[in-house]
Formats: structure tokens, sequence, C-alpha cells
């Protein structure tokens, strides 16, 4: 999870790497922003829009790898396409959504299975959650609705890689290396 201090250390970074010409590459595994008081007295919004800043504002090349899964605000802040990202990639058992497919049928079904008898409400939510994930979580529909640009093999991934960074158009930081 993202949190306060680790949203504001990668902001850092970011900025470090645009600063002196560095390009990015973000390898992306992030169930969301670490949720909780702590976090919120921590900062959280005002840290996490440091990075959502950094990212937006870098002009290097930037390259995402969703390995496994992303969801929500903190997809956006971790150099999505809506950043503009250089190219998004995925691996193709990545999960890309607003949340996890079990929490989403627990909220988007929380009648139907509240309804349905103690003995077959896990198998109910077990294959609410396989459809709507079919449906709403995999690299395809994220790849339909253009928050990833390509699924790639895991086996393939170093050259795909070096491949979009080569192809980026190669630009000089515009920032000054400067303390946040």
């Amino acid at each position: 999870c993202l949190n306060s201090e680790s949203a504001e250390k990668a902001a850092r970074f970011v900025r470090l790497c645009d600063g002196f010409g560095i390009p990015l590459v973000v390898l992306v595994d992030v169930p969301g922003y670490l949720p909780g008081v702590d976090q919120e007295w921590g900062g959280v919004v005002r840290r996490g829009a440091k990075l959502l800043h950094a990212f937006g504002e870098s002009s290097v090349p930037r390259v995402t790898l969703v390995t496994r899964k992303i969801y929500g605000g903190a997809y956006i802040a971790m150099n999505s396409r809506s950043l503009n990202a250089t190219k998004v990639f995925a691996w193709p058992d990545a999960e890309v959504a607003v949340m996890g497919a079990k929490a989403a049928v627990g909220i988007l079904h929380k009648r139907k299975l509240a309804a349905a008898p103690d003995h077959e409400r896990e198998a109910l939510h077990d294959e609410l959650a396989d459809e709507h994930d079919r449906i709403a979580g995999g690299v395809d529909s994220a790849i339909e609705l253009g928050v990833v640009d390509d699924k790639i093999d895991p086996a393939h991934t170093r050259s795909v890689l070096t491949q979009a960074l080569a192809e980026a158009p190669a630009r000089r930081g515009r920032h000054k290396n400067i303390p946040l």
C-alpha cells in the first residue's frame, strides 16, 4: 500500500530523475492507499498529491508495468495514462480496477448475497466475483478503456520495456533538483 511517507519519498525520486533527465520505469503492485486515521493525520492526501504532481509535470520518458494489481486512486498516482505516461503495460494476470472483485461484489450485490442461504452464500460470492473480474477487472478491459496500452508476457518484460524507452523521445528534465 502507498502511505503518506512512501508517496512523498516517491515524489522526491521522480523529481530527482526528472531534474537529471533520467527515464523512469515504474513497476506497480499497489492495492491502494493505506487507510486509517494515522495516515490522514500524517497528510496522505497532501503527500499523495505531491506524487501526482511530480509525475504529472515530469517530462522524461516514463514507462509503467502493472505486475499484479493496482486499484483505485493508487493507479492514478503511480504513473498512469492520465498523467501522460509514455507507455503502460500489464502482465496477463494483472488486475486493474477501482477495487478488488471480492470487495466490489460485497458492495454491488449486498442484497443478493444477504438473501442467499448460508450454505450457498460463499459459492455465490465467488461466482459473482469471477463474473465481475471477467467483465471489469482484467487487463483486456483495461486495454479497452485505454488505461493500459498493451498486455505483455512476463518473459519478454525486459525487451518490451527497453524498446518502449528507446522509442520515446529523449527529453531532458525541465526542473531543478530542489528539496521537497
